[in-house]
């Protein structure tokens, strides 16, 4: 059986104020980062967390990072290095990560850290009796610095197993600013008006929107924000869980409404095949080069874009802006994402590493270099680069305990997180034929019901 967890329910929207701060905001003008790196030149030097000396001992930590994350999550491990003695290793894993794991530990050869980024996956980890529980030092600083549904997110049947270093807010949409101006578009507060603006910067001669279908996650964050904005927050708790069917009335509007962009090519870049071949961070990049002309004006996705923006020339700012998703019922919807480290190990490396992770320390490092954001409330903010990343991490802390985390990462991994199955290929089969509502609704459900008996 699945365990599941339950967290106070209402929804978390961005204010008026907040979205206007999102959009308006720039960089910190010198472009230096104000964080601690090690060097102990940052916004805040002074130690927030104690360790224990690891002289000698090897930690190794898996995560299916990779590129400018896998790099910025290295400054986060040669730090904790420095201040326990101990030798880290970085192990690559690969997408789904507990069928990864399940290789490592059949071997007898299972890192002593995972950096888990599904719920449903935590779970899993804890009913094979994989994940060890977190120790009373970690447990302290979790106590300290999270927000208690984040606690409980890493937590099966009371016992706390997962320390969720990194979150992600999940409801922005990025833009060309050259783009917009040339075709004299706005900023869209609603889908109707998405719907517009995209329309506006096609008749420009630059399509609107750039999608990375190639990869399967990016599509059920489109389902999810609609149908959290659409739906609204019960039923999309409801939904998570498999209290209701797919088959639900509430996911034939949500699919519906998706197919008013799904449905037409031309607003998509390179077309449905096009998406379907562009991979994530390409479908960035592509977004914020070729100047006023790019293969597409739009992107959507979270705060995480800001790092894929990096490997371009546009500045987050000026050249590249962003808005809240557009409201499709009344409000603007949230939705937050994570990894969670989680010890496969008895060691006191493992151990001491969930300590180092759940502290604002830690925090600190990854935060200055962007592409970031952290659920832990005792990060000062000033560690963030720039006012765009400052109010989207502002906009998490502020939610407390009404955050809606990622519906496909809370589900069984075999439906909501698995490359070619489950729903991510169901929903590229949908962006490819978004006529097919009825079809994609069973198949949804189908494999929904399997997932969830597993």
């Amino acid at each position: 059986m699945r365990t599941t967890f339950s967290i106070r329910r209402a929804a978390l929207v961005f204010t008026a104020v907040g979205a206007l701060a999102l959009t308006g905001c720039g960089g910190d003008g010198d472009g230096k980062k104000k964080t601690d790196d090690g060097s102990g030149k940052g916004t805040d030097s002074a130690s927030t967390v104690t360790l224990p000396k690891l002289d000698g001992e090897n930690v190794s930590v898996a995560a299916v990072w990779t590129g400018p994350e896998q790099e910025n999550f290295t400054k986060v491990l040669d730090e904790f290095e420095k201040r326990t003695g101990a030798s880290v290793t970085f192990v690559p894993a690969q997408d789904p990560i507990i069928n990864f794991l399940g290789t490592k530990i059949a071997g007898k050869q299972p890192p002593d850290v995972a950096m888990i980024p599904q719920v449903g996956a935590v779970q899993q980890a804890a009913a094979k009796k994989w994940a060890k529980p977190v120790g009373a030092e970690a447990k302290a600083q979790l106590e300290k610095n999270y927000a208690q549904v984040w606690q409980d997110l890493g937590a099966v049947d009371g016992t706390q197993y997962g320390v969720y270093f990194k979150a992600a807010n999940k409801s922005l949409i990025w833009y060309n600013a050259a783009a917009f101006d040339n075709a004299g578009a706005s900023e869209p507060k609603t889908w109707k008006d998405f719907l517009t603006t995209a329309e506006t910067v096609s008749a420009s001669g630059v399509t609107p929107v750039s999608v990375g279908g190639a990869d399967g996650w990016t599509l059920t964050d489109w389902f999810e924000n609609v149908y959290l904005s659409q739906a609204g927050p019960e039923k999309y708790d409801r939904l998570a869980q498999h209290e209701i069917p797919w088959t639900d009335p509430s996911v034939k509007e949500a699919l519906a409404t998706l197919a008013e962009l799904f449905g037409k090519p031309e607003l998509i870049a390179g077309g449905a095949d096009g998406a379907l071949q562009t991979e994530f961070p390409a479908s960035v990049t592509q977004t914020f080069t070729g100047g006023d002309q790019p293969k597409g004006a739009m992107v959507f996705e979270g705060d995480f874009v800001s790092i894929n923006i990096a490997q371009t020339e546009a500045k987050i700012g000026t050249d590249a802006k962003v808005f809240p998703f557009p409201a499709v019922g009344a409000d603007s919807p949230v939705v937050t994402g994570g990894d969670a480290a989680v010890a496969l190990k008895e060691t006191k490396g493992a151990q001491a590493l969930l300590t180092w992770l759940a502290s604002a320390d830690a925090a600190r490092i990854w935060a200055g270099a962007g592409g970031f954001i952290s659920p832990n409330k005792g990060l000062d903010l000033k560690a963030y680069p720039n006012d765009v990343q400052r109010t989207m991490a502002q906009a998490l802390i502020d939610a407390g305990d009404d955050v809606r985390f990622d519906m496909s990462d809370q589900a069984p991994q075999s439906f909501g997180g698995t490359p070619g199955k489950g729903e991510w290929k169901i929903l590229q089969d949908f962006l490819k034929n978004p006529k097919d509502i009825a079809g994609t609704q069973k198949k949804l459900e189908s494999e929904a019901a399997k997932a969830y008996k597993s």
